[in-house]
């Protein structure tokens, strides 16, 4: 069933490990059919160098599972809300990628410094707001999408397809599992050049609105020609 929904999970899982966003068993990626309204996603800690396109669960929005012999991952909740709060996406990237996580555990935004982040985030990748004692003694991971969810109520998930859940960790979004992937691949990258120039200039100024704005603006929307149509 849904083969190549797996297939696209599956690639997306292995190379996080491929592209060092992960380490051990942490992280996880999905895919999500919309059609069916079936995502699959990663099994609950199995090693990233087992995996198999077989092995990927498949899931509904509600969290039931309709197909696969292992358990899904335990941060399945938290992709399942983002696809029934971001209409538009259809893959969710989890990692615990050095830098950005060091961000999300700090509480802060990755804030835009240059360019590089301005081609992928128009403006800071935001950081959530702690949860709750009682979110987290509750459906703790469902919660964590809430919140996500609950931080884009101002934000356009579509022009920052990223966030930072504050002490825990970064999620990344696209249109695909590999739109997904390479927004989490872009994240750590941005979120390790704004380290450094934080480090070389603490009082750093951030990247001009006009500068941002072009170079958002030339890789999405209408007016885009940036590489082949």
């Amino acid at each position: 069933m849904l083969t190549e929904l797996k297939r696209e999970a599956y690639e997306a899982n292995v190379a996080l490990a491929r592209h060092g966003l992960v380490a051990l068993n942490f992280g996880n990626a999905s895919a999500l059919d919309r059609r069916c309204g079936i995502a699959a996603i990663k099994p609950s800690g199995v090693g990233y160098e087992r995996l198999r396109p077989s092995d990927m669960v498949l899931v509904d929005l509600d969290g039931k599972r309709v197909e696969g012999r292992l358990r899904p991952s335990s941060d399945t909740p938290t992709h399942l809300a983002l696809y029934r709060g971001f209409r538009h996406i259809g893959g969710v990237v989890h990692t615990h990628s050095v830098y950005a996580t060091a961000f999300a555990q700090a509480a802060r935004p990755v804030p835009a410094m240059g360019t590089t982040h301005a081609d992928f985030f128009d403006g800071p990748v935001p950081v959530t707001r702690r949860l709750t004692r009682c979110e987290i003694a509750g459906a703790y991971e469902a919660e964590t999408g809430r919140v996500i969810v609950e931080r884009f109520a101002r934000l356009s998930p579509q022009a920052v397809p990223a966030v930072l859940v504050a002490h825990h960790g970064p999620f990344s979004w696209g249109p695909t599992a590999a739109a997904a992937l390479e927004n989490a691949v872009a994240l750590e990258l941005c979120a390790r050049l704004a380290y450094l120039a934080l480090q070389l200039g603490p009082r750093g100024a951030p990247l001009a609105r006009a500068l941002a704005d072009r170079h958002f603006k030339r890789k999405h929307g209408p007016g885009a020609y940036y590489g082949q149509a």
